[in-house]
């Protein structure tokens, strides 16, 4: 009888894989989450609805969210421009501007927010220029947007670079070819293509963006509701020993980032669904 050789994988079975994978995730997230939401249900719910329906949580709330959100769609355009002049463009330097792009995930965010706060400035070197036509970005709302993109950029181009660099431009050609436009062709051959990446990295940034405080609390300011961010908030409540208080903005953060996330998600999906089945 011939002998049957058994293939073994390099990695361990399924049934030890899954265990490893439920005790890792239990120690590193679901028992910090859990802890979280004990924490937080200390407080009785009529004091808890009073924390959340405050008027400087809601601002705060409001304002992370909000700049945030606007920050990731900056992204989104930008971060798909600098992809594809990455990919489909050589230039002297490329190499350098390719490893700039991973600055901000090097950068301590506090440095990245001193140095943001000084070129933007109302005497700093662009804050100068642009404070005679009326525009304010230092300690305004627009300067957390502004330090929000700086944070996210990577996490748009590095996820849409693969899948650009795998698009045939034969397809390219072939649209273009009968008759269509360059925007026709980006609309229509490229976009459907790229967007789930597109939606992967926006849900990325957007995250990151939300519980980002190193960058944003210089150049912010942190004025009580005007430019007071929602981790600035839990940092105020910590120092004033409210714990429970800052675990409930924790909690809150956290199921709304989930909502947004699990939208994304599920347009992520379906933009996948519908590029596969054209």
């Amino acid at each position: 009888m011939p002998i049957l050789n058994k293939r073994h994988s390099v990695l361990p079975g399924f049934g030890i894989a899954a265990g490893y994978t439920v005790l890792y995730l239990s120690l590193i997230v679901l028992m910090p989450l859990a802890a979280m939401a004990l924490r937080a249900a200390t407080m009785s719910p009529g004091d808890i609805w009073a924390l959340i329906t405050d008027a400087r949580v809601i601002a705060a709330c409001k304002l992370s969210f909000g700049a945030s959100f606007a920050a990731a769609l900056v992204n989104i355009v930008f971060g798909l421009l600098v992809a594809w002049v990455l990919v489909r463009y050589s230039f002297p330097g490329k190499h350098i501007v390719d490893a700039l792009v991973d600055l901000p995930f090097a950068l301590p965010t506090a440095v990245a927010g001193i140095a943001l706060t000084t070129l933007y400035a109302p005497n700093g070197w662009l804050g100068k220029l642009l404070a005679p036509i009326g525009i304010k970005v230092a300690y305004t709302p627009l300067g957390i947007i502004v330090a929000l993109t700086f944070i996210g950029l990577p996490f748009v181009v590095r996820t849409v670079q693969p899948v650009l660099e795998d698009l045939d431009r034969e397809i390219e050609e072939a649209a273009m070819s009968l008759g269509a436009t360059r925007l026709q062709t980006f609309l229509r051959v490229l976009l459907p293509s790229v967007l789930p990446a597109l939606l992967a990295g926006f849900a990325m940034a957007f995250a990151r963006a939300v519980g980002e405080y190193g960058s944003v609390v210089f150049i912010s300011g942190n004025m009580p509701m005007k430019t007071e961010i929602l981790p600035l908030l839990i940092m105020t409540k910590l120092e004033q020993f409210d714990y429970a208080g800052a675990t409930v903005i924790g909690v809150l953060m956290l199921v709304i980032s989930f909502v947004l996330l699990f939208i994304v998600n599920l347009l992520q999906r379906w933009s996948g669904n519908r590029a596969t089945s054209h």
